[in-house]
């Protein structure tokens, strides 16, 4: 992995950044204060996210990939001429790969992220018992745009909104392959977010035909994207759109209110593999789309109407 303090040209979805210093740098890594609880509290706080290299057991965390890679394999998205690690797309297919029933099916995967080294992780940094949403959010990324830039809450706003997000990487993962990005600061920016992070993703107006159609069909009528430029999204708030080429092991957490996006796939063929789980107190109130054996997520059991 590349430590060059200089990044190479990078774009996200669809868009080249800004390689100025002011506009464009590296995630701050925490490695340094893994253990010190308090002082990752202060980060979280100044920073709305903590990046620590190395903190998960790296054999563990290809162990997960290997049964993510087989379940790919099983769905026929995996070019066959390569080894399943690899992640090879077949050709001819184009999007991402949205994979939670993976996830759920893979021991090895359920076993990373809801127990050991990361639930204590949480425990430690609450300062008490946690809870887990039952929901992973599995994808595998095909060459191309990735995700544009949004906040997690609209999506996940029905109960705490100090719950945080773990971003996890199957893999190495080089900045060709792309990986998340998070936007400096964007979580203070309140004056910007107020409009936009608090509305609800499954809520709709039910007054309105339109929308309540298409909330019975079970879909959204606002998709909880900030924008698809994030070059204009980083000219409005400032700051700089932070990253880092990610090695299996590493943990990425982050809060409700920070803006982040991913950094384009921009190789020949390679799927990239990550995951996004959820955590919180489990003393607070939870959003329960997402809990549950069979969590109703954003289907049309889950859409709320309200008068506009």
């Amino acid at each position: 992995m590349s430590t060059a303090t200089r990044l190479p040209p990078l774009q996200s979805y669809g868009h080249l950044l800004d390689m100025d210093e002011d506009k464009i740098g590296h995630l701050r890594d925490s490695s340094g204060v893994a253990e010190d609880f308090p002082e990752l509290r202060r980060r979280f706080d100044e920073d709305g996210y903590l990046f620590l290299r190395g903190y998960l057991p790296r054999d563990r965390v290809i162990a997960a990939r290997a049964e993510i890679a087989q379940g790919l394999a099983e769905e026929g998205v995996l070019d066959p001429e390569y080894p399943e690690m690899e992640a090879v797309c077949r050709a001819g297919e184009t999007g991402a790969v949205f994979a939670p029933r993976i996830a759920r099916n893979a021991p090895a995967v359920q076993e990373l992220l809801y127990s050991g080294r990361l639930i204590d992780f949480y425990r430690q940094f609450y300062g008490e018992e946690v809870r887990h949403y039952d929901y992973t959010w599995l994808r595998a990324m095909r060459p191309g745009k990735g995700t544009n830039p949004h906040c997690d809450l609209p999506y996940m706003g029905r109960g705490t909104h100090r719950h945080m997000t773990c971003w996890m990487p199957y893999g190495d993962i080089s900045f060709e392959l792309g990986g998340l990005t998070i936007l400096e600061g964007s979580h203070k920016r309140m004056d910007l977010l107020k409009n936009y992070v608090y509305r609800d993703v499954d809520s709709y107006c039910e007054n309105k035909p339109k929308d309540r159609k298409r909330a019975e069909e079970g879909k959204w009528t606002f998709s909880g994207t900030l924008s698809h430029n994030p070059p204009a999204v980083r000219d409005k708030f400032g700051g700089r759109w932070l990253t880092a080429e990610y090695e299996a092991g590493d943990l990425l957490t982050f809060g409700m209110f920070l803006v982040h996006a991913s950094i384009d796939n921009t190789t020949e063929n390679r799927f990239r593999i990550s995951s996004d789980s959820r955590y919180q107190r489990a003393s607070e109130p939870v959003d329960d789309r997402w809990i549950g054996a069979n969590p109703a997520g954003h289907a049309r059991a889950a859409k709320r109407g309200r008068v506009c």
